[in-house]
């Protein structure tokens, strides 16, 4: 009975249940998402779509401006030799640029500066190779001691040095002679090497013809003492003026009209005062060993000092067609 009883209570309760979780089917309708935003992150690009060409190389064909050579159809050579000749940013198949450059034209004073710079250079050498000659020849030209004969008779020993200075003499010179006839304008020629070259020439020769015939003289005389002192003293004198002239030489080559016309003053006085002076030497030198009048010396400083440099430029002068 108690069975029965709790079986319906069971069944009565479990209908109510299901019952009431049945609900009437009736149309939702769904409300609109109130978050829902429009996507504004999507703007139109304004660069236009630019399209790319993808470009492969191809091997050349035939006909086109890729060329090979017959025989050797693969050579890497020539391909590598097409690839340079059309290489856009080197210009391989050009001219070369070798071909237009130009040669510069030297128009200035470029030789006589660097021959400046080389008489310059001998002459340090010959100073540092020959210390002692230049010493006794300083002490020789600037002293009257007693001990003068025996330096002359020293520098008689040394015959190279000696040599060597009269060469430095007749360039040093030539180049001052070849300032002085472009500056008066008496050059017979226009190249100034050329005349520098025959200046040198003549000043040897001028001078060669005055040691042979002082010697000729002093053996035909029998004063060959005399003739020998008085050699002495002329080459001694012309060393120093080949010495004395170097730094003249620099300003009369570079130095402008006024600077040029001081530095060639102050040569003419150096070298007079050199001349009077070989020539004050010379007639006491000549007069302790032969008896001579002062005005026989004159006539033959005149002769043999004088007229043989007139007659030489003169005779240069007719040489080339040139009158004064």
């Amino acid at each position: 009975m108690n069975r029965f009883l709790f079986f319906i209570f069971f069944q009565f309760f479990f209908n109510e249940t299901i019952s009431a979780q049945v609900v009437t089917d009736s149309p939702v309708h769904p409300q609109p998402d109130s978050l829902q935003i429009k996507d504004t992150a999507t703007i139109k690009d304004s660069l236009p779509a630019v399209q790319t060409i993808i470009s492969i190389s191809k091997k050349p064909v035939k006909g086109s401006a890729w060329e090979l050579e017959p025989e050797l159809p693969f050579s890497i050579q020539n391909i590598n030799k097409q690839i340079l000749q059309r290489h856009p940013y080197f210009g391989f198949s050009k001219e070369p640029l070798s071909s237009r450059l130009e040669i510069k034209q030297f128009t200035g004073k470029e030789a006589l500066f660097y021959s400046l710079i080389v008489l310059l250079i001998i002459f340090a050498l010959l100073r540092r190779a020959f210390p002692k000659y230049f010493s006794d020849l300083f002490r020789l030209f600037f002293r009257t001691t007693i001990k003068q004969r025996q330096i002359g008779e020293q520098l008689m020993q040394t015959p190279l040095p000696s040599l060597l200075l009269n060469g430095f003499f007749v360039i040093s010179a030539g180049l001052y002679i070849t300032f002085l006839l472009h500056h008066f304008k008496l050059n017979p020629v226009n190249n100034f090497w050329l005349l520098f070259l025959f200046s040198a020439l003549g000043l040897t020769a001028t001078y060669l013809v005055k040691f042979l015939g002082l010697k000729i003289s002093g053996w035909v005389f029998n004063v060959k003492e005399a003739a020998n002192a008085y050699i002495f003293i002329v080459f001694i004198i012309n060393k120093m003026i080949g010495i004395l002239l170097l730094p003249f030489l620099i300003l009369l080559a570079f130095s402008l009209e006024n600077i040029y016309s001081v530095a060639l003053t102050l040569s003419w006085i150096v070298l007079a005062f050199l001349f009077l002076y070989r020539f004050i030497l010379t007639y006491t030198v000549v007069r302790n060993l032969v008896k001579v009048n002062p005005f026989h010396f004159f006539l033959y400083i005149s002769a043999f000092e004088i007229a043989p440099l007139l007659l030489l430029y003169k005779g240069l002068l007719l040489y080339f067609g040139i009158s004064t």
